[in-house]
């Protein structure tokens, strides 16, 4: 694994970790959705994640992160189609596909310190 994927993989959980402490302990949908700053915070940490998911294909293509073009993909309709992003879609991402994604960043990390 190069230095760069390494950096890109740091962002990665560094977003990650970012969008967590936002929503802190007590996360609801109503509270997200009511909270444009929130909102706003964790879509940029979304843009950050597809943006390195992407530079790392580009340098590795076949590195295990599952769902990589659909993360990639995500970043995109965040920023192209700002006006049109379902927060119910978004909540599911941070719900369902972070915690997945957050253990394969560390996974592949602890590989590289080995």
């Amino acid at each position: 694994m190069q230095h760069s994927v390494k950096t890109h993989l740091l962002d990665i959980l560094n977003a990650i970790d970012s969008i967590y402490d936002y929503l802190g302990e007590e996360r609801s949908l109503t509270t997200y959705e009511s909270n444009k700053l929130l909102r706003r915070a964790v879509e940029r940490e979304l843009e950050i994640i597809g943006e390195a998911v992407g530079r790392i294909l580009k340098r590795d293509p076949e590195i295990n992160i599952s769902s990589s073009r659909r993360i990639v993909n995500l970043r995109n309709w965040v920023i192209h189609a700002y006006d049109n992003v379902d927060n119910v879609i978004i909540w599911g991402i941070i719900n369902k596909d972070l915690p997945m994604l957050r253990e394969q960043v560390l996974d592949l990390l602890e590989k590289k310190n080995s």
